[in-house]
C-alpha cells in the first residue's frame, strides 16, 4: 500500500493487486448520519441520492450509464460514519471513473428540479425497508433508546418527519461543508501501475480547493446505569427479541475478545446459542449475534432471535441470559476458542478475496482512524485467551448496560 496526500488535503491510498484484471476506485467522504443534527436526519443519505442527478458536464442519471457503457459497475452507500462512491472497471477504462468522481466532488448541481421527486423516492425507500419491515422497525426504535445523546441513535435513512422537512438549501449547505477534498480519501486497488494512475488522480482532483475543516462530532454517550426496554407492536408473523449491549470500538484491545465471544455465542449453527435454542430446545427459528468494532465511536454488540410459533419471549430471554451466565461462570472450551478464531480469520481473509473487498476493508479502517489498524487485527484475534473471553463477557454483557427490544405481533397496525 502506498499513501499520498495532495496539497488540498485529499488522501490517496493505492494498492497494486494483479490477481484479476480489474480496478476498484472508491471515494470515501467522512460524513454519515453521525454528522447530522436533530431535525436534519437523513441528510447524508439524501445527498448520496442527489449526487447521481448530474453536474454541468454530466446529465441526470448519466453517471451510472457512462460507467456501464465502459464495462464497469458502480454504486454508492451511506452509513453512520461515511458516504462512499465507487466503481470497478478495467485498467484501461478506470480513468473515466476518476474524472467523473472529481467532477461531482466539486460540481454537483443538486438541481431543484429533482429535489422533491427524489424526496418521494427516499420516503418510499424508508417505508419499504423500515416501516413495512417489523424487525427493521424494532432495530431502529431500540437503537434510538440504547443511545440517549449520541447521533448513532438516528437512522441512516432519517426519520420520516425530518425527511419531509428537509430543504434543498439544507443539501447545498451540507454538500459545501462536507464534500471537500480535505474531508475525503480515495482508495484504489487492482491491476494498475501507481506511476501511471497517480498523475491522473492529481490532475483530476488536485485543482479542487480545500474547504474549511468540517465540525467534529464531540458528543459522548454517557454510561448506561440500568436496563432499558422497548416494546414495539406491529403486524408480524412471529415475536422477535433484540438485545443491544454497549461495547468499545477497535481502538480498545477488548474488541478482539468481544469478537471471539460473539462467534462462540452465535457464530454459525454449531454455536452455543444456535445449538441450544434452535436445535435442542426449539424455542427460536433463528438466532444471531453481531459485533462490528470498525466504527468511529463505540458501537453495540447485538443478540437477536426470532421465536418459533407459540413460544414465549420471556422464556427465550431467560435462556439467552442463562447461557451467557454460564460463559461468565464456567468459561469456554479450548475447542470453542480455536474454532471461533479460525472462523474470524477465514472471514477476514475471504472478505478481501476481490479487489472491491480489499478496498472496502481498507476504507473502513481508514475512516475509523488509520488503514494500518487492519494489520493488527489477526494478531489481536490470535492472542485472545479463554480468560479474556470470560473477562469481557462479565464486563460488557452486563444487564445494566443493555437495551432489550421486543416485537409483539398484532393483527393490525396499532396507532
Amino acid at each position: 500500500m502506498q499513501e499520498f496526500v495532495l496539497d488540498n488535503g485529499l488522501k490517496v491510498l493505492l494498492l497494486e493487486d494483479r490477481k484479476s484484471p480489474a480496478v476498484t476506485f472508491q471515494v470515501w467522504y467522512r460524513v454519515g448520519s453521525r454528522n447530522e443534527k436533530d431535525g436534519k436526519s437523513g441528510l447524508s443519505h439524501f445527498l448520496e441520492h442527489m449526487l447521481f442527478k448530474g453536474t454541468a458536464k454530466v446529465g441526470p442519471e448519466e453517471y451510472s450509464r457512462i460507467i456501464a457503457k465502459n464495462g464497469g459497475r458502480s454504486n454508492a452507500f451511506t452509513t453512520q460514519d461515511v458516504t462512499v462512491y465507487f466503481a470497478t472497471m478495467s485498467r484501461e477504462k478506470i480513468g473515466v471513473e476518476i474524472e467523473l468522481e472529481a467532477d461531482r466532488m466539486a460540481n454537483a448541481s443538486l438541481s431543484a428540479e429533482f429535489f422533491e421527486p427524489e424526496k418521494k423516492v427516499i420516503q418510499e425507500e424508508r417505508r419499504l425497508r423500515t416501516e413495512d419491515q417489523p424487525v427493521s422497525a424494532l432495530a431502529e426504535t431500540t437503537g434510538a433508546v440504547a443511545y440517549l445523546v449520541h447521533p448513532y441513535r438516528r437512522p441512516v435513512v432519517g426519520w420520516m418527519e425530518d425527511i419531509v422537512r428537509l430543504s434543498r438549501q439544507d443539501l447545498v449547505d451540507y454538500y459545501r461543508l462536507y464534500y471537500v477534498p480535505n474531508n475525503a480519501f480515495i482508495v484504489m486497488v487492482g491491476d494498475f501501475e501507481i506511476a501511471e494512475v497517480l498523475p491522473k488522480i492529481k490532475a483530476a482532483f488536485g485543482a479542487i480547493q480545500r474547504g474549511p475543516q468540517p465540525p467534529k462530532v464531540e458528543v459522548v454517550e454517557p454510561p448506561q446505569r440500568g436496563e432499558r426496554r422497548v416494546i414495539l407492536k406491529r403486524p408480524a408473523e412471529l415475536p422477535f427479541i433484540l438485545i443491544y449491549y454497549h461495547a468499545p470500538n477497535l481502538k480498545n484491545p477488548d474488541s478482539f475478545a468481544l469478537e471471539v465471544l460473539t462467534y462462540i455465542l452465535a457464530g454459525g449453527r454449531s454455536s452455543r446459542l444456535y445449538r441450544e435454542l434452535v436445535y435442542e430446545k426449539r424455542l427460536a427459528r433463528s438466532i444471531d449475534a453481531d459485533y462490528s468494532s470498525v466504527s468511529v465511536d463505540p458501537p453495540v454488540l447485538s443478540i437477536t432471535a426470532q421465536l418459533m410459533p407459540g413460544r414465549d419471549v420471556a422464556a427465550v430471554e431467560r435462556e439467552i441470559d442463562a447461557l451467557i451466565d454460564r460463559v461468565k461462570t464456567e468459561g469456554v472450551t479450548e475447542r470453542e476458542l480455536e474454532k471461533a478464531k479460525n472462523q474470524i480469520e477465514a472471514g477476514f481473509v475471504f472478505a478481501q478475496d476481490s479487489v472491491f473487498g480489499q478496498a472496502l476493508k481498507i476504507g473502513y479502517y481508514e475512516a475509523v482512524g488509520d488503514w494500518r489498524l487492519m494489520n493488527n487485527y489477526l494478531d489481536g484475534i490470535r492472542k485472545v485467551s479463554r480468560d479474556d473471553v470470560v473477562r469481557v463477557a462479565r464486563q460488557y454483557l452486563d444487564r445494566d448496560r443493555r437495551t432489550v427490544g421486543i416485537l409483539v405481533p398484532t393483527s393490525e397496525n396499532v396507532q
